[in-house]
């Protein structure tokens, strides 16, 4: 199973790269996207209203070689006395052979309205680095030239924007991470290239009061990409007395998932989610693990502070 499971990722490796038109890079999926908006949404950047950091680590399709990692530390905060927020993040995503840095800066502008809700304007600026290394993969042809020239540090900038209109109870998203399409690849003797377009992301919560102790929050998050089928993740998270997190997740045609986290402190996240795969791939690894912790800067002589979900 190991070694069919590793020729399986090589061939569809080495075909991505053969395809006429080529193959788009799409930016990684989170299962706790909710907790981890700021990658995907700079107008995310200060919403907290507190210094607020993620750590997260994402292993998928444990036991099929050169599955995806990624890792991922953001940090953002508002400015004081203003209606300015800050964010940087840092993600590091491994499949099989390649190997992708990004290094990005947020900024947003928020406006508050009257009803108690705020409207957020954010633009990203970010630095990529890709490495691929061939001699990773199971090739049938070693002389085939497409594959003798590694990519060393490949750098590329991009740029996007979003907005976030959320209040206590609710949000309400859309964003473009990345604006320019970036050619990874160029064969001179072929017009085909392999390139990163423009990824387009969707989102929305609302938290609902079942009782003095337990709240539920449906959320979603879909993210349309030219010449890829629409991916939408359906959430229903459920928070026990301020403390405790419960819920699962569907990705359409992709996963279903179950979510828990659990309120250390008033400073303290820590979240954890299981993916179980919905289609043939389930046949070649045994599920995805994603885990993260959000720590913030909260004043202790604040009152009690009331946990969101988003």
């Amino acid at each position: 199973m190991r070694k069919s499971a590793t020729t399986l990722l090589a061939i569809l490796f080495v075909l991505l790269l053969r395809t006429e038109k080529m193959f788009s890079q799409q930016d990684p999926q989170y299962t706790n996207y909710m907790y981890n908006t700021i990658v995907i949404n700079p107008a995310y950047a200060g919403t907290r209203d507190v210094l607020s950091g993620v750590f997260l680590y994402r292993a998928q399709w444990v036991g099929l070689d050169g599955a995806p990692t990624t890792a991922v530390v953001s940090v953002h905060s508002p400015v004081t006395d203003s209606n300015i927020g800050w964010g940087i993040s840092i993600i590091n995503d491994e499949i099989g052979p390649a190997t992708e840095q990004n290094l990005s800066a947020d900024f947003a502008y928020r406006i508050p309205f009257s009803n108690s809700s705020t409207l957020s304007f954010g633009i990203k600026a970010t630095a990529n680095l890709l490495n691929v290394d061939y001699a990773k993969l199971s090739i049938y042809d070693p002389s085939d030239p497409l594959l003798q020239n590694n990519v060393d540090n490949r750098f590329t900038p991009n740029v996007g924007a979003g907005f976030y209109w959320y209040s206590d109870n609710y949000y309400l998203g859309a964003s473009v991470p990345n604006f320019l399409e970036t050619k990874y690849y160029d064969d001179n003797s072929r017009s085909s290239a392999a390139s990163s377009k423009m990824d387009y992301y969707f989102m929305g919560g609302y938290v609902f009061d079942l009782s003095e102790s337990i709240q539920f929050k449906p959320a979603f998050l879909a993210k349309l990409v030219n010449g890829a089928p629409l991916q939408v993740d359906a959430t229903a998270n459920f928070l026990f007395f301020e403390k405790f997190t419960l819920g699962s997740a569907y990705r359409i045609n992709g996963a279903i998932s179950a979510l828990a986290g659990f309120q250390l402190s008033k400073s303290i996240f820590l979240g954890y989610s299981y993916d179980t795969e919905a289609s043939n791939l389930a046949n070649y690894n045994s599920g995805s693990h994603e885990i993260f912790m959000r720590f913030e800067l909260v004043k202790s002589s604040s009152k009690i502070y009331s946990p969101r979900f988003f």
